[in-house]
């Protein structure tokens, strides 16, 4: 049996104006797939583990009873961000100022059981946004918001990574290297999505926005055709997200480059901008900026423009003394 198809079909304008978002509410919303069925998500067994008691936060039950059997969640939850990076408070806004008609179409369109498990106590669809917007603040901050930070890098880093292919392989290496349910023969993006209703789409100049995600295990695309063009993917470096790893690999290493950039050495596994680099490290971009340059004045990293910012990475030589470092360490 063929699988459903979604098509959207890019204008010659949307071709040069796709583009890659990152939705902290949104991650928040997949998330809750996670706790609905862990044992399908066992990349994030650590994260479950030291959830707290989720029943106990403010309408977490009726939070939890949006999403379908399968995970599936309504539209208005997650609106697609303006602009490449958005604030959770800004995105919860968002959804607070929900037409009450929309929410109730948006849960009708996936069959959600909030319609039925939350009837005897949400009378009406104003009361329920606002149950709903009340159980999400509530989780991002249990949940999500202490480990935003570590996610947020991981989801820069996979931009950075889809971005560099982009540049060097074109649109197509992109976009097939998002997901084996996922093509591209110009213009036409299809995703394969089990349970969804086959459609066709012209973005007819809406573009289309890309999002990584830690908590999607495939793809996925707003249930409401006439939604915004958007395709939800996994991330990589998924699994890499709850590794405990020192970030310096040895003493010795440390006492030749100093604690700081010893730990910007061993974070640039992946390439990152000093931005991001800073953020992890919780010092300045000046101050990052300074040990970079430093780096790669001993030919220990090299930089690449991509787009507005720089991204840097580790030379072979770097490599190869980080090998030779791991190598003569004992074992633990």
């Amino acid at each position: 049996m063929t699988e459903p198809m979604i098509e959207y079909e890019l204008t010659s304008a949307d071709l040069a104006s796709v583009r890659f978002v990152i939705s902290p509410l949104s991650e928040a919303v997949l998330s809750l797939r996670v706790v609905q069925n862990p044992a399908r998500y066992p990349f994030h067994q650590a994260w479950v583990r030291q959830l707290p008691e989720l029943r106990q936060l403010p309408d977490f039950g009726i939070l939890l009873s949006s999403l379908t059997s399968r995970g599936w969640s309504p539209d208005f939850l997650s609106p697609i961000p303006p602009a490449p990076y958005a604030c959770f408070d800004d995105e919860l806004a968002r959804v607070a100022g929900t037409d009450p008609e929309q929410v109730q179409a948006d849960l009708a369109a996936i069959s959600s059981p909030v319609r039925r498990e939350g009837a005897p106590s949400v009378r009406t669809a104003t009361e329920l946004l606002s149950r709903l917007v009340s159980g999400l603040q509530a989780y991002w901050t249990a949940a999500i918001e202490p480990h935003w930070q570590q996610f947020r890098a991981v989801l820069e880093a996979d931009i950075g990574y889809r971005s560099r292919v982009c540049a060097r392989d074109g649109l197509g290496a992109m976009f097939s290297g998002l997901s084996d349910r996922l093509s591209f023969t110009p213009p036409l993006v299809r995703v394969e999505i089990p349970g969804a209703l086959s459609r066709h789409v012209v973005t007819d100049g809406g573009g289309l926005a890309l999002m990584p995600s830690l908590f999607a295990l495939h793809t996925a695309v707003p249930a409401n055709p006439a939604g915004p063009p958007l395709i939800v993917y996994g991330a990589r470096g998924v699994a890499t997200v709850w590794e405990e790893v020192s970030p310096i690999p040895s003493a010795a290493l440390a006492n030749v480059l100093g604690e700081t950039r010893a730990g910007l050495l061993t974070r640039l596994a992946e390439p990152a901008s000093s931005s991001q680099l800073a953020r992890r490290l919780g010092i300045s971009v000046s101050a990052v900026n300074q040990h970079l340059r430093a780096l790669r004045a001993v030919g220990l990293l090299q930089s690449t423009r991509v787009g507005r910012s720089v991204e840097y990475r580790r030379t072979a030589l770097a490599e190869e003394m980080l090998k030779d470092l791991a190598s003569s360490m004992p074992p633990r």
